[in-house]
């Protein structure tokens, strides 16, 4: 019998089981999105596969009803769990009309949704962190009780927008956290080619916050982090760099061929660490997924993705007419 985390941090059985199944969601939509790329169907997938536990744990710990989230584009867990929908993410694959991110005009991971507060993600990568020091700036100035939450891969941590944005939240105390999904490697370069110190986190100092490095296949570790990062910045106490060592079990995206830099052997035993199934063991072992509740699940899971794939494969374009709105003020 496993040893209960999950009540110590104030989660209830049904709130580690909608854990569990928003990862598993967060997969089985990245599982089908790899097969309609390979099928010729959908033009590009970049992959969350081996990091759901971070993002969801990092998700449930906010508080979804006024937080801001700045995802990256890996981020499918924390889009689904902030209120994105499977066709939501369907509609932005197919690059359909209906994409609620960008009408079809930004590859997929450019999420965005101004109902759900994800803030609109921009191609050059690390751009989101000043964003999100940004609205940690809002809501200091206008006094609100939220935070910002911003996420990117440890070869972000290496660009000047991370320097800026942490300095400037660390100077004037922002409630803005920071965390660095950790996955390994810069496409192809892997961290300790990308990083002249240790970890990500021991650069926290340098920007008068504190840092950590925690478990990013663990959700319940991953949400413990966030959960104390969100009371320190929601007390004025400023902002917190997390770090969470994960790693991604798929090529960099569907254009990238990762034999050519990663050994399999690796691959094939960070498979053995693999979130989905070390959580559904800590799951099963307290009784709390059953192999009812798990049959269930996949069979709404799967109808869930088959409907909301026809759907979008079904609908339609945008206009080529209307290729150059919101480009320029109208």
């Amino acid at each position: 019998m496993s040893e209960n985390r999950h009540t110590s941090l104030g989660l209830t059985d049904e709130q580690v089981l909608e854990m569990y199944q928003t990862m598993l969601l967060a997969r089985k939509i990245d599982e089908r999105m790899w097969l309609l790329n390979r099928a010729g169907k959908i033009p590009f997938v970049i992959s969350c596969q081996g990091q759901e536990a971070a993002q969801v744990g990092a998700a449930f710990a906010l508080d979804r009803d006024v937080d801001y989230v700045a995802p990256y584009y890996r981020d499918i867990g924390i889009v689904l769990a902030f209120g994105m929908t499977t066709k939501d993410l369907m509609l932005s694959g197919f690059a359909k009309a209906e994409d609620p991110n960008s009408g079809g005009r930004q590859m997929p991971g450019h999420f965005g949704q101004r109902k759900n507060r994800i803030l609109t993600g921009s191609s050059p990568v690390t751009t989101q962190l000043p964003h999100a020091v940004g609205i940690a700036l809002a809501a200091k100035i206008e006094k609100k009780e939220l935070v910002s939450f911003v996420t990117l891969g440890e070869g972000s941590s290496n660009q000047g927008d991370f320097h800026e944005g942490l300095n400037f939240a660390g100077v004037y105390k922002l409630p803005v956290i920071t965390m660095v999904e950790n996955n390994g490697y810069a496409i192809s370069i892997p961290a300790e080619r990308q990083l002249g110190c240790e970890k990500v986190s021991d650069r926290a100092i340098g920007y008068g916050m504190p840092g950590y490095t925690v478990d990013g296949n663990d959700p319940l570790a991953v949400y413990e982090a966030v959960q104390e990062a969100r009371e320190l910045a929601i007390n004025g106490e400023g902002p917190t760099l997390i770090e969470a060592i994960t790693y991604r079990l798929t090529a960099h995206s569907s254009d990238d061929d990762d034999r050519t830099y990663r050994d399999r052997k690796e691959v094939e035993e960070a498979k053995k660490h693999d979130s989905l199934i070390t959580f559904a063991t800590y799951l099963t072992d307290l009784g709390i997924l059953t192999e009812e509740n798990t049959k269930t699940m996949h069979e709404e899971i799967d109808e869930m993705i088959n409907m909301a794939t026809d759907y979008a494969e079904n609908a339609a374009y945008a206009d080529p007419e209307s290729a150059l709105k919101f480009v320029y003020e109208e």
